[in-house]
């Protein structure tokens, strides 16, 4: 994936910040084959910018008994 809009470079030097928007990225735009760390996705859930409709899919996976 190529974002245009973003300088990663900058957006690597806060790590937390970074994790997010890569994570977002992965979830809203496609994986490229990657797989994504269910740990970090529980560790930033609350913060997460996702598609609804993908979000609560992901959150259903994440804790299918809370749903």
């Amino acid at each position: 994936m190529r974002n245009w809009s973003v300088d990663i470079s900058e957006l690597k030097k806060d790590k937390k910040q970074y994790a997010v928007w890569r994570l977002e990225q992965m979830v809203n735009f496609g994986l490229e084959g990657k797989k994504i760390n269910r740990e970090k996705i529980k560790k930033y859930w609350k913060i997460l910018c996702l598609d609804p409709d993908k979000k609560k899919y992901l959150k259903m996976i994440l804790w299918p008994k809370q749903s």
